[in-house]
């Protein structure tokens, strides 16, 4: 009877986490949302921390079913806390920061600079927080939501990171330089990739390399695609180009074994 005191505590303590979460952060359900310029940028911005948010729910959800013989104090003291870190992440970031220009892109600079040293320690949680600091602060910077990509998908967060880089390409302009923007569809692809969405990975894949067509990254990452989907045409020819564009490739006879057997 006493040992469910806790489970029952447990259950309660998440439930009302969740309503609360659900309630005042819903996950917008597009990025697309080109009528409101003004408001394109915190929108996305509410996506990717709603989405952190509601993952750190469910982790922390089966962490405190598993300790659940904890003493029913402890249970909601730390119920409570996580409600208000998360509360708290959610507040921190939700409206950007007025600086004067001068002061904006100095403080801009030093944040680019914490992320870097925050992630070559590895502490990908603290150099995330640094650079959605800079989007609060400036919300069409590009290489904020480029890194910010480039981070989630290093810490296999896969839907976040596909989120900030989709939402590059619709920041840059038609005077964006070519290679950039195709640039952004390589690693839109590498991210579809592990996500499993082969054909829209294919697709991404087919657009970096219209603009660098003997790319030997993007080649490599399409001639992969085309074996995962037993496309022999596709992957013969991008074997082929990188083959001509790469031809130290150490990866180009395993390759070609592999097209063999498709």
């Amino acid at each position: 009877m006493y040992n469910i005191i806790p489970l029952i505590l447990i259950l309660v303590s998440l439930s009302v986490i969740i309503i609360v979460i659900i309630r005042k952060f819903p996950l917008l359900a597009s990025l697309d949302v080109d009528n409101i310029p003004a408001e394109k940028e915190a929108k996305v911005k509410e996506q990717i921390i709603s989405s952190r948010i509601k993952r750190n729910v469910f982790k922390w959800s089966f962490f405190l079913i598993k300790i659940f013989k904890v003493s029913s104090q402890k249970i909601t003291l730390f119920s409570g806390w996580l409600s208000s870190s998360l509360l708290e992440l959610k507040d921190r970031y939700k409206s950007e920061i007025v600086l004067p220009i001068g002061e904006k892109e100095d403080k801009i600079k030093i944040l680019f600079s914490e992320a870097d040293e925050l992630r070559k320690k590895g502490m990908i949680r603290e150099a995330e927080k640094r650079l959605i600091e800079v989007i609060g602060l400036d919300s069409k910077n590009q290489e904020a939501f480029i890194r910010l990509g480039e981070l989630c998908f290093e810490d296999k967060n896969y839907q976040e990171a596909e989120q900030a880089f989709s939402h590059v390409l619709k920041l840059m302009e038609e005077e964006e330089s070519a290679e950039k923007v195709a640039a952004i569809y390589y690693e839109l692809a590498l991210v579809n990739k592990e996500m499993e969405k082969y054909d829209i990975s294919f697709n991404n894949i087919k657009k970096a390399l219209a603009v660098e067509q003997n790319n030997p990254r993007y080649l490599d990452t399409m001639l992969e695609i085309s074996i995962i989907n037993k496309d022999k045409g596709s992957a013969l020819d991008a074997y082929k180009r990188l083959k001509s564009v790469n031809p130290d490739n150490q990866k180009l006879e395993e390759f070609e074994k592999e097209i063999k057997e498709l």
